[in-house]
This record gives C-alpha cells, sequence and structure tokens, in this order.
C-alpha cells in the first residue's frame, strides 16, 4: 500500500511533511504536560511513603482531558487543531473568547516539519530516516522541556537510547559495538566534567539528564562523533550565553539548560558529521 509513496521521493517527502507537522502539535501537548504529571506523580510518591491519603485529583495525561482554551475552558474542535493552518486561520486567537493564543505552538509544529522534511530528503526512505524521524520527534520534546523547565525525563532520554541501539543493531548509522561504546563514552564524558567542575567549583554545572542524552546521541551516531557533538553544543552554547548576557542583560547566575544545544549538535552531526569531521581535518592539515 505505501510502496508508491515509498518509491516517488516527493510524496515521500510530502508524506513525511505533513506528519512531521502532526506530531509537532502533539509534541506541544507532551512538552506541556509531561512535566505536570511528573510532578503529581512525585506528590503521589510523597504521600505514599509518609502513609498519607492524597488528595484527589482529576486524571491528567498526554490525552486526558481534551485540549482547551486555557482562559473560557472551550475545548477546542478538530478543524482547530491542523496544524500552523488552524492558528492562521484563526488569526492567533480563540475561536470562542479570542483570547490569543501562543504563537510558540505553530512556530513548533512548523519547525519539526521542517526537520522531518529535511531528514526526508537527506536519507531518503531508508531505514536511516526512519531512525532519525523517531529520534528528531524525540529531541524536539527533550528541547522544549529543558527550555522551560530545566529538565530532561528520563521518560524521554532513556527510550531514546534503545531507539538507537536498535537502529544500530541494523547497522543503521554505525555498528552495534560502536553504538554501545558511544552511549558509555557520551555518559561518562559530561559526567566527568560534571565532577569535576563540582569539585573546583562546589556548584553542579549541569544535570544528569544531560549525560543520557549525551549517551542517546553516542548510542545513535557511535563514539566517533561525540568530538564533533560536545564541540558544537560547547560552542553554541557558549556564544548564547554570552549574548542573552551582553545583548539581552540576562542575569549571569541564572543557569542556562544545556539540553537544547547537544540536541542541536546530535542533529547536526547526524546529517552533516562526517562532512564537519572532514573540513576540520582539512582546515588542520590533517589527512
Amino acid at each position: 500500500m505505501f510502496d508508491p509513496i515509498l518509491q516517488n521521493p516527493l510524496a515521500f517527502m510530502a508524506s513525511v511533511f505533513i506528519l512531521s507537522l502532526l506530531i509537532g502539535s502533539f509534541l506541544n501537548v507532551v512538552a506541556y504536560r509531561l512535566p505536570i504529571m511528573m510532578r503529581r506523580q512525585v506528590e503521589a510518591d510523597y504521600y505514599d511513603i509518609n502513609d498519607q491519603t492524597a488528595p484527589k485529583q482529576t486524571n491528567f495525561n498526554l490525552s486526558v482531558p481534551a485540549s482547551a482554551c486555557p482562559k473560557c475552558k472551550s475545548k477546542i474542535k478538530p478543524w482547530q487543531n491542523i496544524p500552523v493552518i488552524s492558528y492562521l486561520w484563526l488569526k492567533g486567537k480563540c475561536a470562542n473568547c479570542k483570547t490569543n493564543i501562543s504563537v510558540r505552538y505553530p512556530i513548533v509544529e512548523l519547525v519539526t516539519g521542517l526537520l522531518g522534511l529535511l531528514v526526508a530528503f537527506h536519507f531518503g526512505a531508508t531505514i536511516q530516516c526512519a531512525a532519525m524521524l523517531l529520534f528528531t520527534y524525540f529531541l524536539v520534546a527533550l528541547t522544549l522541556i529543558d527550555l522551560d523547565e530545566y529538565l530532561l525525563p528520563d521518560s524521554l532520554t532513556l527510550p531514546l537510547i534503545w531507539i538507537a541501539l536498535i537502529a544500530n543493531s541494523f547497522n543503521a548509522f554505525t555498528s552495534l559495538n560502536d553504538a554501545v561504546y558511544g552511549a558509555i563514552a557520551g555518559y561518562l564524558s559530561l559526567w566527568s566534567i560534571y565532577w569535576i567542575f563540582k569539585l573546583l567549583t562546589g556548584k553542579e554545572g549541569m544535570g544528569y539528564g544531560d549525560f543520557k542524552l549525551l549517551a542517546a546521541i553516542g548510542a545513535l551516531l557511535g563514539w566517533q562523533l561525540l568530538p564533533v557533538v560536545i564541540l558544537l553544543s560547547s560552542a553554541v552554547g557558549a556564544v548564547v550565553g554570552i549574548s542573552l548576557i551582553l545583548i539581552l542583560g540576562r542575569d549571569k547566575n541564572i543557569p542556562i539548560p544545556f539540553g537544547p544545544y547537544l540536541a542541536a549538535a546530535g542533529f547536526i552531526a547526524a546529517i552533516w558529521g562526517n562532512e564537519l569531521t572532514q573540513a576540520y581535518f582539512e582546515f588542520m592539515g590533517i589527512r
């Protein structure tokens, strides 16, 4: 049934773009609801540990309750939830109370769609494409949550490691052996930096979620591309951090989440990692 789409590059890329737009809409839900679900679980565990009766709460997960306007509580109808198009059609306002809708929602949908399109264009209808699409969707969700909550949930980072290892059991990006060592090296590299920084300053420079995210990236790309990922993420993070302090006057004591830079660097390395490595070697005169 899918052969005509898979065999036609334009049809395949268009299908991936539309699918990615729809998933981008869902990722908005994940980024908002998952942290709330985690806080609720922590509260429930607290009451359970202390043998107390937890206050009764309404069901709240990724599917319940149905999406609604935060102000007037009117439920969002299916035709009001078409990625990007509905936002433009409604002129960025709630259909009922005319409250402004955050522009973040269509931006996330469009960015996810474009990233999916880039992956489809680069890899074609291959196992690499399927694995990288799934990986990309997780990276978008993790980026949004880290920007909002300074948090990279285990419920996303740990499955991402398994996704990468399973993909490379079919040699999607590298050998399974290199993927395993990539996961180990990714985790231990940031873990080591964390403890060195903490011992020298007494402060925590990053969270354990960052270790697990780099482990997932290492599991996907292999240990060989980890230096590229670390250099890219560090360089971009430094430029953005300094710019926020100098241009926007951000307090230098306010932490900056590192996860988004790792995610961006991992994505770039997956698409252009070999080219970047070769360009670096040529620049340094290494043959």
